[in-house]
């Protein structure tokens, strides 16, 4: 299984930024996924996670309204990916990015994710 996070940078804030998790080696469509971030000093935390087939969205409070993810589920296993649209940036979501799988449909914790990705710094500066 590789999971392979893209599409971080230094921003200025209020800007936009998408990020892209490719995934390969597994049933994606089996698997709901997730992003968590990690500030320096911090604890990984939960951003926003999508379910397998029917693609439900649940986010974190402190991203609602201004992050969207998606998933494609394409037959092509080579087109296997998940996004995650970031609007209105703020300095506070400077952090390293990490995309995840899971076997369980909503999970909002670590530990409950199988494989993840080895992440992509976004950094928004004030």
């Amino acid at each position: 299984v590789q999971l392979q996070a893209s599409g971080g940078g230094l921003v200025q804030a209020g800007a936009s930024l998408r990020l892209s998790c490719a995934a390969s080696g597994l049933a994606f469509r089996s698997y709901a996924m997730g992003w968590f971030r990690q500030a320096p000093g911090e604890q990984r935390e939960f951003v926003a996670g999508i379910s397998g087939v029917r693609a439900r969205t649940f986010y974190a409070d402190s991203v609602k309204g201004r992050f969207a993810i998606s998933r494609d589920n394409a037959r092509d296993s080579d087109k296997n990916t998940m996004y995650l649209h970031m609007s209105t940036l703020k300095p506070e979501d400077t952090a390293v990015y990490y995309c995840a799988a899971s076997l369980e449909s909503r999970g909002v914790v670590p530990r409950v994710y199988d494989y993840w990705g080895q992440g992509t710094q976004v950094t928004v500066s004030s």
